[in-house]
């Protein structure tokens, strides 16, 4: 025979199970009107606690018979579910669009590399005309002499 204080536990965690999927923490995915995929991602966090104890002053009603002890438990769970953001899926990129207050940080992470991409070209551009300048200056230099 099973000792109650298990039954306590498979009913919390049973719960916790039906409650909790893999769907909660990465949703389904919608398809938005221009093609691009919308994923929901969420933070879940689930606790549980089963406690109990036997009474020894028990003593058998009938004599002769094997004692079993008075038990009294009680079993407790919980689930939080967090939004966190979106996965955002359009050609052939993936974003993340975070749900919270640190989105401004996190878009500016998100654009480092497009930023440090048109600082380069603007560099690159820039010794060009430089390099034209001086190939202008030269032959102007030469026609002069």
């Amino acid at each position: 025979m099973n000792h109650p204080i298990e039954a306590l536990m498979r009913t919390a965690m049973e719960s916790i199970k039906a409650m909790v999927d893999v769907n909660t923490v990465v949703g389904d995915a919608v398809e938005a009107p221009d093609g691009s995929l919308i994923i929901p991602v969420s933070r879940v966090a689930c606790g549980f606690a089963v406690g109990g104890s036997e009474f020894s002053d028990h003593k058998p009603e009938i004599p002769d018979t094997e004692s079993v002890l008075p038990f009294g438990g009680g079993s407790g769970a919980g689930v939080s579910v967090q939004p966190v953001g979106f996965l955002v899926v359009h050609g052939g990129t993936v974003r993340l669009l975070p749900v919270d207050g640190n989105a401004v940080m996190d878009r500016l992470i998100d654009l480092a590399p497009q930023v440090l991409d048109r600082i380069r070209d603007m560099v690159a551009d820039k010794e060009e005309e430089k390099e034209e300048c001086l190939e202008e200056c030269h032959e102007a230099d030469e026609r002069a002499h």
